[in-house]
């Protein structure tokens, strides 16, 4: 039924905005960020090829036991769905439907959880503790934060959060439109062994060299798109929507990343400021400092993205998909 995934998205955004992510012990990312880590011990070899194999291994096993559970439980809602009983039976597992889906697909994004982090690194910096700024600020972002001034601080935070967009929110939406549940976790999946082994180290280099380059795949799409959908939300919030539109052309693809530049040149180019990752990249060519207002601009810019995506995008391909046959069936 094609209300299914539609209500179930809506719940999914609603209990995230409301709530935000449940305690790690009950949190879906966090047992496979776990899975993850107990496999990359044996996937490391002195040989770069097989740490390389190993490393396709390790992601290709972890997808596919998460995709097996997931259509497993997919599986027995369409049984339950299409059990022949009364009407009243056939609502209650309507319902049910709805409530299992929405709580899944709430684990893949995090609007509020995003907010909430950012916001404490945000309170440590107006008590001047940049100590204690700079160790929340290592906690979302890959750069090494020990030596960083408050600019770079506030910088890397919308930075993270311009980022997050995509691979915490569009990201899972854009798949899951596409392919339900499956496709959302396996997006979370991709992008969760990224954040862990992608990185070019001694370490990481080999093992997390075909989660890296999923990652970059995976997201090729929604990062463009979600870029677009930002600057259609500068325009409802009377942002710079067109300084914003050509700060991303120019800026988009400054960044190691091919992907990650995009939601934050469109961001920076927004809000008239610019974000440097020292030695890297420079993103927009504002000269002002960044402050409490811009971060309340981010927060707002990244809510509206989110809302705009789902009804722009989301449940569109869902409608499409869903009266071509395809849509809920994979």
């Amino acid at each position: 039924m094609i209300l299914i995934p539609i209500i179930a998205v809506i719940l999914a955004l609603v209990l995230d905005f409301l709530f935000g992510d449940p305690k790690n012990r009950y949190h879906p990312t966090v047992w496979v960020g776990i899975l993850i880590g107990k496999f990359v011990p044996s996937a490391r070899s002195i040989t770069p090829l097989i740490e390389k194999i190993n490393g396709i291994i390790l992601l290709v096993s972890v997808v596919t036991i998460v995709s097996i559970l997931i259509v497993s439980f997919s599986s027995i809602l369409k049984y339950v769905e299409n059990f022949d009983s009364n009407g009243l039976y056939k609502i209650l597992f309507l319902g049910l439907s709805i409530i299992s889906i929405s709580l899944l697909l709430k684990t893949t994004i995090a609007i509020k959880g995003m907010e909430n982090h950012a916001s404490k690194i945000m309170i440590a910096l107006s008590k001047n503790d940049l100590d204690d700024a700079r160790v929340k600020l290592s906690m979302i972002v890959k750069r090494n934060t020990k030596n960083l001034d408050k600019q770079h601080i506030i910088s890397a935070t919308l930075e993270s959060i311009g980022e997050n967009i995509v691979d915490g929110i569009t990201g899972p939406l854009f798949y899951f439109s596409i392919f339900g549940l499956v496709g959302a976790f396996v997006y979370r999946i991709v992008n969760t062994a990224d954040s862990m082994i992608g990185y070019k180290t001694e370490i990481f280099r080999n093992v997390g060299w075909f989660a890296a380059n999923c990652d970059k795949t995976l997201n090729f799409l929604p990062s463009r798109l979600t870029s677009l959908v930002m600057v259609l939300s500068c325009i409802i919030l009377k942002e710079d929507w067109r300084h914003s539109f050509h700060i991303m052309k120019r800026d988009g693809s400054k960044t190691e990343s091919p992907n990650a530049g995009y939601p934050m040149a469109t961001l920076a180019g927004a809000l008239g400021i610019r974000f440097e990752k020292i030695e890297h990249y420079v993103l927009g060519d504002g000269n002002s400092e960044i402050n409490e207002r811009h971060f309340k601009s981010t927060i707002s810019i990244m809510k509206l993205t989110t809302i705009l995506f789902v009804l722009i995008f989301t449940i569109p391909v869902i409608v499409l998909l869903s009266s071509l046959g395809w849509w809920f069936n994979v």
